[in-house]
């Protein structure tokens, strides 16, 4: 993870290819397959219908103990953005299906967001984080194309951002990309290998995602991403 934190200090954003992810967690496909089966049990997300996107998605909340690299999952609670950050839904809370205990349980989630919180220590050194874990799929079709941040180029109002690929088909765009907070493009990429991991300093960049419509028009299309961010946790 060495050089990722490095480049994530200077750079504000690091693109992680799944082979980098996958020496770091000691996973191979066989687990990301596993994995990626918790997403066929993601609930509909009734605020991006508002919208005209079909995405479904679930929602926990996790403490971060940097001191013994404690993962301990919080109350379930309402999900809020702080103000300035995402546009559409400034200080609204939003009420989503708890992630499965399954889900929760999953040795390989436990590893990466571990992980994660070695990153997030090296960006800033508090003792506790904060730790929102959203697992969304997004589907598309022909008439209804599939967007994963209807919002735009946005900041999630954390300090680290992430977005890790489980899994897409028949379907092309979902460009991500990340500009400095001045307008400076960072990097663009399409997420295309499962594994494949985004991290963004949010107090640093803005992000955002293209929509996703199918490549063959007789089936929908399908994009399922991991997205955890870090933030202090409030006293």
């Amino acid at each position: 993870m060495t050089l990722a934190q490095h480049r994530l200090i200077a750079d504000g954003a690091y693109l992680m290819t799944a082979a980098e992810l996958d020496a770091g967690l000691g996973a191979d496909r066989n687990a990301w397959q596993r994995f990626g089966r918790h997403w066929d049990a993601l609930a509909d997300d009734p605020y991006a219908a508002e919208l005209g996107t079909r995405r479904l998605r679930r929602y926990g909340h996790f403490a971060f103990v940097p001191a013994d690299a404690a993962i301990d999952p919080m109350p379930h609670d309402a999900f809020v953005q702080p103000q300035a950050s995402n546009p559409l839904y400034v200080d609204r809370s939003r009420h989503f299906e708890p992630l499965t205990d399954a889900f929760v349980e999953e040795p390989l989630l436990q590893r990466f967001l571990r992980l994660l919180g070695q990153v997030a220590t090296m960006l800033d050194d508090l003792p506790r984080w904060s730790v929102k874990v959203t697992p969304f799929r997004v589907l598309a079709s022909t008439s209804d194309g599939g967007d994963p941040t209807p919002e735009g180029l946005h900041r999630d109002g954390v300090t680290l951002v992430t977005s890790l690929l489980i899994g897409r088909d028949n379907a092309v765009g979902g460009e991500s990309s990340v500009f400095s907070a001045d307008g400076r493009h960072l990097l663009s990429t399409t997420l295309s290998e499962p594994g494949t991991l985004l991290l963004g300093d949010d107090r640093r960049t803005l992000h955002g995602v293209t929509p996703i419509r199918p490549l063959d028009a007789a089936k929908p299309a399908r994009r399922d991403v991991l997205v955890v961010t870090f933030a202090p946790m409030a006293s």
